[in-house]
């Protein structure tokens, strides 16, 4: 199921999903206490910023993203940005909530005149993980499985916020030839409700479960954005460790700018993306919490420097990295990938020139055009087909 770009109508509706759900979770005075000071940035300071860096910047000076932006995309970054620099995690939480997210996206799918999605989904609720199960036909045994864990910062995300996101994969994994393509989306426990070793415990819940519904681990692709990616790799390093998991490996790992060092000085802003490293530092350590160091490479899979170690932890058929090239964790993610690449594994990557933060994901919703929104996804699916066919 591909729907189309997102349109002022469907920002219209967010924001009616968006404004009774803030008030129930919320409540009015921790949100005007917010948005009366932001206001005049909101309002006046956004505007100008974007009128004058669209028109009266020449081109060659304006920012590698705002060079290749819509008006719509620059727009939307530039209140996303404005958003992680300054809204509190409880108040982000709710943009990304299920409550907010579904009824949105069941508005997006009768808009396009589909009432019920044709590829089903099923939430699973297990005492030591959670999450959400994709699978084209209910009747089959899948014969390809994706495992994704959502970004977010460890703070905001859920899976139904990604659904538009993960429904498409399926679909293009279906028409790239697959049987019965499947994804299980895990819904980690967010901070500040737990800290780690949590999220790294459910995400081996996780594995364990596509396990048991997948016909070998070769079957299973594992990946996920930001700090979801984190997850994945934190998983991948913990599972050379452990012989029972050892010998379990996923057939292919797609990490989708992943956040490969949660407190590094190599985390440096840009003028393009919407991240900025102060902000991450403050999400990240609360992930960390007390109990661990900041440089534990379990929690932090960046300080792990051992390429043995690295070899053990790649899947069978290795590595597929999509990043822009502007964004802030680019540099670690870089590292990475030279450090993976001396373990003799395949490492394969696709970097959006002038690009920003999870692009992949968030093109699928503000992309001009089909060619532009399923770009990420078309890739993704291709290797997945070339790796497991």
């Amino acid at each position: 199921m591909i729907l189309s770009q997102i349109s002022h109508l469907d920002c219209i509706a967010f924001l009616v999903f968006l404004a009774p759900q803030l008030l129930i979770q919320i409540g009015l005075l921790p949100i005007l206490t917010w948005l009366v000071p932001a206001i005049p940035h909101l309002a006046l300071v956004i505007p100008y910023q974007f009128i004058r860096e669209r028109f009266f910047v020449p081109h060659e000076h304006r920012t590698p993203f705002v060079k290749k932006a819509t008006p719509f995309q620059d727009v939307v970054i530039r209140f996303v940005r404005y958003a992680f620099a300054n809204m509190p995690a409880f108040l982000g939480r709710v943009f990304f909530s299920k409550a907010v997210s579904l009824p949105f996206l069941r508005f997006r799918m009768l808009r396009h005149g589909i009432v019920t999605s044709p590829i089903r989904w099923t939430e699973i609720k297990r005492p030591n993980f959670r999450g959400v199960w994709i699978v084209y036909n209910q009747q089959e045994q899948p014969d390809i499985i994706v495992y994704y864990c959502h970004g977010g910062g460890f703070s905001m995300g859920g899976s139904f916020f990604y659904m538009e996101f993960l429904l498409a994969w399926v679909s293009l994994l279906h028409d790239a030839g697959y049987r019965n393509p499947a994804l299980f989306s895990l819904e980690y426990t967010l901070v500040p409700d737990a800290t780690y070793p949590t999220q790294l415990q459910e995400t081996l819940a996780g594995y364990e479960y596509v396990l048991s519904l997948a016909q070998s681990s070769t079957r299973i692709v594992v990946g996920g954005d930001s700090a979801g990616a984190t997850l994945i790799l934190s998983f991948l390093l913990y599972m050379t460790g452990h012989t029972e998991l050892r010998h379990q490996r996923p057939g292919l790992a797609i990490m989708i700018s992943p956040w490969v060092t949660i407190v590094s000085r190599n985390n440096r802003d840009t003028a393009s993306d919407y991240l900025n490293r102060s902000s991450l530092e403050l999400y990240g350590r609360q992930y960390i919490g007390s109990k661990v160091a900041a440089n534990d490479p379990l929690v932090s899979p960046g300080y792990c420097k051992d390429v043995k170690k690295w070899a053990d932890a790649s899947p069978v058929k290795g590595w597929y990295f999509l990043y822009g090239s502007d964004e802030v964790l680019a540099s670690e993610t870089m590292e990475l990938v030279g450090l993976l690449k001396s373990t003799g594994k395949e490492v394969d990557t696709w970097v959006d020139q002038g690009g920003i933060h999870a692009w992949p994901v968030a093109s699928l919703y503000l992309g001009a055009t089909r060619e532009e929104r399923l770009a990420g996804l078309n890739s993704i699916v291709g290797a997945i087909k070339e790796k497991i066919p």
